[in-house]
């Protein structure tokens, strides 16, 4: 498959989609439903470097690096937060 990579990031020559060997998804339960989360250990991982004082400067954190990588509807915002704090909490340092 090729891909061209150019300042905009990595593309499929072929679909203009995301190559599959970047993609980098994990599941975890949104409202307990299983959701994947694309780029999720980058986002924990990157967070987590911000050194941020408190769990809502966090969860405000991780969603804003989880939507640069995936939709995430207004009605489940919460929910999300949710998940994702829930991830951080339980990933190692």
């Amino acid at each position: 498959m090729g891909v061209t990579n150019d300042k905009d990031g990595d593309y499929c020559n072929i679909c203009g989609g995301v190559p599959p060997d970047k993609i980098k998804i994990k599941t975890v339960l949104v409202d307990g439903k299983a959701t994947g989360i694309n780029q999720l250990e980058f986002i924990v991982a990157g967070v987590r470097d911000l050194n941020l004082p408190n769990d809502a400067a966090i969860r405000e954190e991780l969603l804003k690096w989880a939507s640069e990588f995936n939709y995430i509807p207004t009605k489940k915002k919460a929910a999300y937060g949710d998940a994702l704090m829930q991830e951080y909490k339980a990933t190692p340092k």
